[in-house]
């Protein structure tokens, strides 16, 4: 039997994130996860990547992590343009206007796991891979884990940072409530005529938004959300045609693309937990909220998640109280789980709303962002919510 104080279930960015954070709170920790995964190589980037929020960045930093992700490839964004295809004003950001260094990062999902996966050694954090939990039972004072392998774990605290389909969130018996877009979201690399100069584009076309991501390197990563029945074409087509509509998408913001990887699309859904607090188990990242991917803000809510909870477990030390208070951990998971549904339904709305070719809101819809473009404190203030604060 492994007795800890809290036993974090899931190994990706958030997770990983969430046993260092609550490590360096004196905790004692211990790791479950499914897969060790694969060392990170320069020489095979990874399709999937994140924008990182100056918050994210902030909280990996002060687990000691950021430095050696930036130090291997991380892109900054100094720029960004958003605007609709159907006209009416341009929306930007810019770092220097905002008085930033950068409006946030690019990197891999990749490289940020190894990162956090390396600190997890370094700090001595025990690690149960490969591992599954199989079943789970709590009352007052703890939480069981039985484990695939036939290992146990109890704990004061489980955490459920399993993603979208939990198998501890479904054990603990937390329902959710999801809608599925009946959209795809296509990601590769691509090749640009025109250097990306540290510009972050996202363009609302009737499908659904297209974004592009500088990286490192030279290269942009695109995010475009495109409807169920156009998907499969868009990734069959040959190379040269992809190129083609690529770069009538983007209306040459670039000058032509060139797309220089595989290109893999993957389902769009709202998910959200109907409580991120159950007993003992609580529930953070994917597991307890899916997004809809065109503002980038996944994983930082997810991290946002983490943040909170370090801080709470803090606040209870600094007051001599227990880090598991049962009302302390309502307040935390009430607070986030407010944020998470109001980021969800307000990324949803969006994606409706600039969605579509109905010739009334497409001559309302980029008039607004023209607007928000013009008018610096509304603008000010849809970056800090972004940047988390």
């Amino acid at each position: 039997m492994i007795r800890v104080d809290v036993a974090v279930v899931g190994g990706g960015v958030v997770g990983a994130a969430c046993a260092l954070a609550l490590a360096r709170e004196g905790l004692e920790v211990v790791l479950v996860e499914a897969a060790e995964p694969p060392r990170w190589s320069a020489d095979a980037p990874d399709l999937r990547v994140y924008a990182m929020a100056p918050d994210s960045v902030a909280l990996l930093d002060a687990l000691g992590v950021w430095p050696s992700v930036a130090s291997a490839r991380a892109q900054p964004i100094r720029h960004m343009r958003v605007w609709d295809a159907a006209g009416g004003g341009t929306l930007p950001f810019d770092a220097d206007g905002l008085a930033r260094n950068a409006l946030g990062w690019i990197t891999e999902h990749g490289l940020l796991v190894d990162r956090l996966w390396q600190a997890l050694h370094r700090a001595g954090i025990r690690v149960e891979s490969p591992a599954r939990v199989d079943a789970m039972a709590q009352d007052e004072q703890s939480v069981r884990l039985s484990l695939d392998d036939g290992g146990m774990v109890q704990a004061r605290l489980a955490i459920a940072a399993d993603g979208g389909n939990s198998a501890l969130r479904e054990l603990a018996g937390i329902e959710t409530k999801t809608k599925e877009y009946a959209q795809r979201g296509l990601v590769a690399y691509v090749r640009s005529e025109r250097p990306h100069d540290a510009t972050a584009w996202q363009r609302f076309l009737p499908g659904g938004p297209l974004a592009l991501l500088p990286c490192a390197g030279g290269r942009s990563s695109i995010v475009w959300t495109l409807p169920e029945d156009e998907v499969a074409g868009m990734t069959t087509v040959d190379a040269s045609e992809f190129d083609r509509r690529l770069t009538r998408a983007s209306d040459r913001c670039l000058g032509a693309l060139a797309v220089d990887s595989p290109r893999v699309a993957f389902p769009l859904r709202r998910l959200l937990a109907q409580t991120q607090v159950a007993g003992r188990v609580l529930v953070i990242g994917d597991a307890a909220h899916v997004v809809h991917p065109l503002a980038g803000q996944g994983v930082n809510l997810g991290l946002r998640d983490v943040a909170a909870l370090q801080a709470t477990l803090a606040a209870a030390r600094a007051n001599g109280g227990p880090f598991d208070s049962p009302s302390r951990l309502r307040r935390w998971a009430r607070m986030r789980r407010s944020d998470n549904t109001v980021s969800a339904v307000a990324f949803e709305a969006i994606n409706r709303a600039y969605s579509g070719d109905a010739p009334l809101p497409m001559l309302l819809r980029g008039h607004a962002l023209g607007l928000a473009g013009r008018f610096a404190p509304l603008r000010h203030a849809l970056w800090r919510h972004a940047a988390g604060g």
